[in-house]
């Protein structure tokens, strides 16, 4: 499956489109009616559609008056849940009072309640004769072990249905980001209202790309963290960084592929870039476990395109349909698009010119290399920490400008590979401690020794880092890295990865969009992040 009906080309969107109708949903979890009556009236004022309040999570609950006062004090429509421990609740008490406490809910003039499929129909036909006209049952399934087969989740939608659910909710658990597929195919053919989420990190993309499918709700915590199932955004972040509002069934498909990806700043970057020109696009980190699988799933035209990071690089390289002659030579990618007019996949490799570029103009501040003729590369021995995607790109364009290259890997194999491969020359990282053949030399790392939260770490020793006069960190978060603090400390020159990082962006956006990078605006972001 993709993403979605294929659109008819990369579209600005309108000014005053008129937003997608799913509902943001903040849950409450709060163990006291107090509480609870505060974090209500935070989310109405941080843009929720509704709350659900969860009551399984109240350590002292009066229902005739606390149910009362929380739909009267509710600036939002209200969704109460009063989830059993045997559907991953918090309840543990009578299953008659549970069922007695949502029947007076809505007596009381709640808008929703949710109710679990093992009990829906029996409670279905107990408050039919006394159901108001604007209340609407959820009924609710949840998965906590995976996400079922297509055929398997078709039949648990039917099952909710016929229960009598005004809405149908299913909760699945995602082993692996494909999961999601097949609850967004459920989404786009129910003809009924559904909910439809996917749990856990590698489900994240549903809860923020469900406007797309159709969905009915998706939940936005009030604080990081605090969550009613695991995955939950912020309800901040999805209006925010995700523009949610604005996501329709046209609506392209961006995003960062790789493991890990939760920390990368190209979501919030990328999703104020498009919102900033009303790009009708959407930029989403996928955290991917097997490359091919991931592209085989989500093959529509509608996803526009990915960037990738070092630990997939080599791996899209052979899944693309077309790369360019960089990235032929390298032998890996660091950004993909999908061609509109034909679907395929053209990879490219922005690494080498962004880090050498950025190599190049850190080496104009050396007194020695100010007025050197052609570039101020040619003649230096250069040393790359590393030997995949970036490690390739880097020892490639190094090589390109009349570098000696020298390739240091944890694996010397895989060292003396690409350094066969470019004409250089191979050591082990353990080497490196003690390698000295001339002062001067330029080091660049490619591996993500040292980025976050492993900040402490680095690929070598800063008594080693004396004999370079500078130094490059492909890590850009943090932006100051080990690496680059030890070798400042040493004497040398140091050109962070947020120099390489940006000047990607730019590359990026403009194969992302086809139009010229607003440059001075990526750098007031970044600069702001």
């Amino acid at each position: 499956m993709g993403f979605g009906p294929a659109s008819s080309g990369l579209g600005i969107r309108v000014e005053g489109t008129t937003r997608n109708s799913t509902l943001v949903c903040v849950p409450i979890m709060a163990e006291s009616i107090d509480k609870m009556i505060i974090d209500v009236m935070k989310a109405g004022e941080s843009g929720a559609d509704i709350v659900e309040i969860r009551l399984d999570a109240l350590k002292i609950f009066n229902p005739h008056e606390d149910l009362k006062t929380l739909i009267k004090e509710s600036p939002v429509p209200t969704l109460f849940t009063y989830r059993p421990k045997w559907e991953g609740g918090q309840y543990d008490g009578d299953e008659s009072q549970r069922r007695d406490v949502l029947r007076l809910a809505m007596k009381l003039g709640a808008d929703y309640i949710d109710v679990e499929l093992q009990v829906a129909q029996e409670f279905i036909d107990s408050i039919r004769q006394e159901k108001p006209n604007n209340f609407k049952v959820i009924v609710s399934s949840h998965n906590y072990k995976k996400t079922p087969s297509l055929e398997d989740l078709g039949s648990l939608v039917a099952e909710i249905q016929a229960s009598g659910a005004d809405i149908v909710k299913i909760a699945t658990t995602a082993l692996d980001i494909t999961d999601v597929a097949r609850v967004f195919q459920v989404l786009v053919y129910s003809q009924v209202p559904i909910i439809g989420l996917v749990m856990k990190d590698r489900g994240f993309i549903s809860r923020v790309l469900c406007p797309k499918f159709g969905g009915y709700l998706t939940f936005g915590t009030l604080e990081e963290g605090i969550v009613s199932a695991p995955g939950q955004p912020t309800i901040k972040d999805l209006l925010n960084l995700y523009n949610f509002r604005q996501i329709g069934p046209d609506t392209k498909v961006f995003g960062i592929v790789g493991n890990p990806v939760g920390d990368s700043k190209l979501p919030a970057l990328f999703n104020e870039l498009f919102k900033l020109i009303g790009f009708n696009a959407i930029y989403v980190p996928f955290l991917v476990d097997d490359p091919s699988k991931f592209l085989d799933t989500y093959s529509s035209i509608d996803t526009g395109g990915f960037s990738v990071t070092t630990s997939y690089k080599e791996a899209l390289f052979e899944y693309c349909d077309e790369v360019d002659p960089v990235a032929k030579a390298i032998g890996a990618v660091n950004y993909v698009v999908r061609r509109q007019t034909d679907g395929k996949l053209c990879g490219y490799n922005t690494d080498c010119f962004c880090a050498i570029s950025a190599i190049e103009d850190g080496l104009l501040g050396l007194r020695n290399d100010s007025s050197k003729i052609g570039s101020r590369l040619a003649g230096k021995l250069f040393v790359v920490i590393g030997a995949g995607g970036a490690g390739k790109a880097l020892a490639y364009g190094a090589k390109e400008k009349g570098a000696r290259v020298v390739i240091a890997n944890r694996t010397f194999d895989r060292a003396r590979e690409l350094a066969d491969r470019i004409g250089g020359q191979a050591v082990s990282l353990a080497d490196l401690e003690n390698f000295h053949p001339e002062d001067g030399m330029i080091l660049a790392n490619t591996t993500p020794i040292g980025m976050q939260p492993k900040v402490d770490e680095t690929p070598i020793s800063k008594h080693a880092l004396k004999n370079y006069s500078l130094v490059f960190d492909a890590v850009y978060t943090p932006k100051m890295t080990r690496l680059l603090r030890d070798a400042e400390e040493s004497g040398a020159a140091i050109v962070p990865g947020l120099e390489m990082f940006i000047r990607q962006i730019y590359e990026h956006y403009e194969g992302f969009t086809g139009l010229p990078a607003p440059k001075e605006r990526i750098r007031k972001i970044l600069a702001g992040n």
